[in-house]
């Protein structure tokens, strides 16, 4: 499947399947489906989302391997990143831009083709895996049953509501499962660039599996702090209305 926007030169001067892509390196990873908002504000990524709005065209987003993500021209983007199309803008003052995206088809970078005003590469899309056994169905639901119980964790622990909406093919439950996972970018991006969504889903059931005992754990200790805290409170507040008829120095002893 070829993304809305993405720009494909032609087969027979970049080889099958190949595009151009304006690049935005950040800090953080995009999975196929995932939203991603941006506040635009440096001069090169202005003018690079002017020139996407104009054209109607996506651009690539890669994790940094080296270097700033703001200032660094030199920096160095990982191989593969993901497209990303543009679905909501709002224009800001200064010609800022904040825009919310969507990851789309994956890519591999062949080559740099120009660092100014900002990274330009010709890179290879990569093929979406599409495979359906029994086999993998059940990894699917495995997948499923442990990620629901460790969001059902994250929201209790954090208090904080949480929705994730898990499709039903195995192939995009892997890339939301990738994305919500609380783990270091470079895990992430590990994840971003198996071919293989068995390999992919595996992975994935492994750090939950190992995450979950973790997670039952704190909220296990963090429970009996709450409870010690409530027994201390409701002890101080004996000995205060104590106090107000025996005086502060009385002792329960």
């Amino acid at each position: 499947m070829v993304t809305a926007g993405a720009v494909l030169l032609p087969a027979e001067a970049k080889g099958p399947m190949s595009t151009r892509l304006r690049l935005f390196p950040l800090n953080a990873v995009l999975f196929p489906g995932a939203v991603l908002n941006l506040h635009v504000f440096e001069p090169r990524y202005k003018q690079m989302i002017g020139e996407c709005l104009e054209t109607g065209e996506s651009f690539g987003v890669v994790l940094i391997r080296e270097g700033e993500e703001t200032g660094d021209p030199a920096l160095e983007p990982h191989d593969i990143g993901s497209i990303a199309e543009i679905v909501e803008v709002t224009k800001l003052p200064f010609g800022r831009y904040y825009i919310s995206t969507i990851g789309r088809q994956r890519f591999r970078i062949r080559h740099i083709v120009s660092r100014e005003p900002y990274l330009t590469v010709d890179a290879d899309l990569l093929d979406q895996e599409e495979r359906s056994d029994p086999e993998l169905t059940d990894l699917r639901d495995e997948v499923r049953d442990a990620f629901l119980e460790y969001l059902e964790l994250i929201v209790e622990f954090s208090g904080q509501q949480a929705t994730v909406d898990l499709p039903g093919d195995a192939q995009t439950t892997s890339f939301v499962v990738g994305d919500a996972l609380q783990v270091a970018d470079k895990i992430k991006q590990r994840l971003l660039e198996l071919e293989s969504t068995e390999q992919r889903l595996s992975i994935e059931l492994g750090f939950l599996r190992r995450l979950l005992p973790q997670l039952r754990r704190l909220l296990e200790r963090r429970a009996k702090e709450l409870e010690s805290r409530a027994g201390f409170a409701e002890e101080q507040a004996q000995r205060t209305e104590q106090e107000r008829y025996f005086g502060k120095f009385f002792s329960t002893n």
